[in-house]
């Protein structure tokens, strides 16, 4: 699937319309692990955005900012199967082990978790190979991003 958008408000409009989407799609699915989203792009592409929609999507009305220099944020869920979402910053990683330290195995293995990561490109060869990638690219104007879904069927 392959989206266009136009400013920042169009792409969290669009992440909180597929939040609803997906959620309603992968919580009758019996799951292994949690429900992970790779987010790959370049600075300035939309991932941080997009995670600020998807929230909003969750009725989390107070986004946080990336989590660049503390890695990883939890929020508590309200709903009747996820309970968390992890939001996992890996742009500044130098090796996996950062990661796997703060206990990233569980998260990613509990079902009841959503798990958003930017730059997960970095971190591609410990995530399950059914993790929904989003691909952003700059477009051809100044405010346009392209946005790619992969691995998923809505």
């Amino acid at each position: 699937m392959i989206l266009k958008t136009f400013s920042s408000n169009e792409t969290k409009k669009i992440a909180k319309n597929l939040t609803q989407k997906i959620i309603n799609k992968y919580e009758n699915i019996k799951n292994e692990n949690a429900l992970i989203f790779a987010l790959i792009g370049q600075l300035g592409t939309g991932k941080t955005t997009f995670v600020s929609g998807f929230l909003k999507g969750l009725n989390i009305k107070k986004p946080s900012p990336s989590p660049t220099f503390i890695l990883m944020r939890r929020k508590k869920i309200n709903h009747k199967f996820f309970k968390n979402l992890y939001h996992i910053d890996a742009y500044r990683i130098k090796n996996n082990k950062e990661l796997l330290n703060l206990n990233l195995k569980e998260i990613l293995n509990n079902p009841q978790n959503i798990v958003l990561i930017e730059w997960a490109n970095k971190i591609e060869n410990i995530l399950p190979a059914n993790t929904i990638q989003i691909h952003f690219y700059h477009g051809k104007f100044e405010n346009e991003r392209k946005i790619i879904l992969k691995n998923i069927t809505l």
